[in-house]
């Protein structure tokens, strides 16, 4: 989803040199994670001939509509709002000219404090995006601490996770931890304060625990595989990454989609070739430039990919092969 702060002054992250490498914009484009709307517009403004908007979030959908008067009116027909996760898309169109990812936190959650995304805002636990299914006070509540422990680890890179969940175990044994705000004390109290320049004590718990809730890391190779299956020879992902284990998945997804194999040595035996499903627009991601995070800091560690479908056919992943965390047990 996305970083500008509301829906009427959105401006979304790395959408300058997003546009400017998949130019010429033409034909039907994907925004599987539709948000506030700004990579939409932008691909719109850009030439696009149609949007299909997804969102799991039915908030993002009912603020672009607004019963005909929200943001989406001004486009009429050229955009289609959609509620699925982008895992499904390949089952809401076929034949794109491009999808775009961008998997950073709506601002219009992190704003709700009654959607429970932010440690800076009390409200309840919840963190769901669909607004259905298991919250964060759920797990929060039920998990035993070995598995809290490996959420914390595994999702938010959180060196003290087993801290942090042998504190929110003693706590939930006291009271029901119901709340952003008792959860972030739970855990400020476990971690020392943080120094000026530095993230937040909650920070990873919180990511950790959102990413839990709505089963993103899973969600995220469904949506890489189902976009190859969705673009047409010649259309273009795009993913935009907040955080270092999501752009892992995807750089190697995308690597091991552009491998044609061969390429033996002297060290390893030549492999069978085969047909790639993408070419890499570069092996590098694009970074926000300075004049970008004088605007925006919450782009500060965003990273955009980019690649071109092929007319090979779709392939299979092994989830171990791309880095994507498995807690004991999944496969």
């Amino acid at each position: 989803m996305a970083g500008g702060s509301t829906a009427t002054a959105h401006v979304p992250v790395l959408i300058e040199p997003l546009i400017a490498a998949v130019a010429p914009v033409c034909g039907t484009w994907l925004d599987g994670t539709l948000g506030a709307g700004g990579y939409a517009r932008a691909l719109l403004e850009a030439g696009a001939d149609k949007v299909i908007g997804l969102d799991r979030d039915p908030l993002a959908l009912e603020m672009a509509d607004n019963g005909g008067e929200g943001w989406a009116a001004a486009y009429g027909a050229r955009i289609e709002l959609v509620q699925a996760v982008f895992s499904q898309m390949d089952k809401v169109a076929q034949n794109l000219d491009g999808v775009v990812l961008d998997l950073g936190v709506s601002s219009m959650q992190l704003d709700r404090a009654e959607r429970g995304f932010s440690f800076m805002k009390d409200g309840p636990l919840d963190m769901r995006m669909s607004q259905q299914g298991r919250s964060a006070a759920d797990l929060v509540r039920d998990l035993p601490e070995e598995e809290l422990a490996d959420i914390l680890y595994l999702y938010g890179e959180e060196r003290a996770s087993r801290r942090i969940a042998r504190a929110i175990v003693r706590e939930r044994a006291q009271e029901p931890i119901t709340t952003t705000l008792q959860l972030t004390m739970i855990i400020e109290r476990c971690l020392a304060r943080a120094k000026p320049g530095q993230a937040h004590p909650a920070t990873r718990s919180f990511q950790a625990l959102r990413i839990a809730v709505n089963d993103e890391y899973a969600e995220l190779l469904g949506g890489l595989e189902a976009a190859e299956r969705a673009l047409k020879p010649g259309g273009h992902l795009a993913v935009v990454t907040f955080h270092s284990i999501e752009d892992r998945m995807v750089k190697r997804f995308l690597q091991a989609r552009a491998d044609d194999g061969g390429g033996g040595n002297r060290y390893a035996p030549e492999r069978q070739a085969r047909a790639p499903q993408f070419t890499l627009r570069s092996r590098k991601a694009i970074s926000p430039d300075p004049a970008e995070l004088a605007r925006n800091p919450r782009a500060r560690s965003a990273k955009l990919r980019v690649a071109t479908r092929t007319d090979a056919a779709p392939g299979v992943t092994d989830p171990k092969s791309i880095g994507m965390p498995l807690r004991q047990g999944e496969t």
